[in-house]
């Protein structure tokens, strides 16, 4: 194919990009997504129930077929499964964040930055990560032949707890105490529900970035799961929304409550040393708009970051089921020597 044609061909898929977004958005404004969010209809029905005219109606649900957002079934048509997501979790198709990132490069006055928006849209789509939560499990050998049995797990930031349940549903003596914001309690509580974990899962309401500016006396008396230490702690989806400082701050507390041995484990978005993808992008810009001097750590940084905050034989590894560069880094608390 010569350069003319790659170039051709590049500016063929840029304009039907945009042009799927402007069909998104179309569809959303003109009802036809909410429409077929109960059940299935027929084009007549979409058409007198919206009130939309026929011909252009039945050209956009063909082009919706065509994304893979709107399924047909001889003269019905339904939302996909994906559509049904999105309509749960992105209704605006994400414009209320994008629309931002003009002001951020500007400069302009933007929406205070409030962390708990952040986790909590994290939170509620952590499920999608599952397969990289058994990965994680699966190389830190939790469970396995040359680990301890039944180890205690600290989740701080747990969110929905997805993680942290894929690491103890694989050995049966594990226990999880899981600590964040109280609003993500059903959350958390129904994914250890959905696997039997509920009897090994205790849920502490605290956001562990405050908890983690006391000192350790007072941090200890005031949330006693504070007071204890632990074989592994586990900091997932967390870091990469803090400045540097709170984000250190957070990252020692946790090594303070591994037990000598122990293992720190952050799972992030890390940047990859070659070329990132689009997805990556993405990610990295996401993270520039909705947080205050949150971003994406390189591994070399991220490691001398974490021997700062007290972690010895530092380890990294990205994790291939992630469609998002997530990554593992984990750390050995020192043992004592008194």
């Amino acid at each position: 194919m010569s350069a003319q044609d790659q170039t051709i061909d590049q500016y063929q898929e840029l304009m039907q990009l945009n042009a799927v977004s402007h069909v998104l958005r179309t569809a959303k404004q003109v009802g036809l997504l909410d429409g077929l969010r109960d059940g299935q209809r027929t084009l007549d029905q979409l058409r007198q129930e919206l009130n939309l005219r026929s011909e252009p109606t039945r050209l956009l649900l063909a082009t919706l077929v065509r994304t893979g957002i709107v399924e047909q079934y001889d003269d019905d048509f339904a939302l996909a499964p994906v559509a049904q997501l999105l309509c749960q979790y992105d209704s605006d198709l994400g414009d209320g964040r994008w629309r931002q990132l003009a002001d951020k490069i500007r400069g302009d006055d933007a929406a205070p930055f409030r962390a708990r928006d952040h986790f909590d849209a994290t939170a509620a789509t952590q499920w999608v990560h599952t397969a990289s939560a058994i990965q994680a499990a699966e190389i830190l050998n939790i469970g396995g032949a040359d680990e301890p049995r039944g180890p205690k797990i600290l989740d701080l930031g747990c969110g929905s707890a997805v993680w942290s349940c894929a690491m103890a549903f694989r050995d049966v003596g594990a226990t999880i105490t899981a600590v964040d914001d109280e609003a993500t309690q059903v959350a958390a509580a129904n994914m250890a529900a959905s696997i039997d974990l509920t009897r090994r899962f205790d849920f502490h309401p605290a956001d562990p970035a405050e908890v983690a500016k006391l000192p350790m006396d007072q941090a200890a008396a005031e949330h006693p799961w504070a007071g204890e230490t632990y074989d592994l702690v586990l900091l997932a989806q967390r870091l990469h929304a803090y400045d540097e400082a709170t984000g250190d701050r957070l990252l020692q507390f946790a090594t303070g409550l591994a037990a000598p041995g122990g293992r720190v484990v952050v799972i992030d978005l890390f940047a990859s040393p070659a070329k990132p993808s689009l997805a990556e992008t993405l990610e990295a810009l996401r993270l520039e708009i909705e947080t205050d001097g949150g971003r994406v750590w390189d591994l070399e940084t991220s490691s001398q970051r974490a021997k700062r905050c007290g972690l010895t034989d530092v380890q990294f590894t990205f994790l291939a089921a992630s469609r998002i560069n997530l990554g593992m880094l984990v750390g050995v608390r020192a043992e004592r020597t008194d």
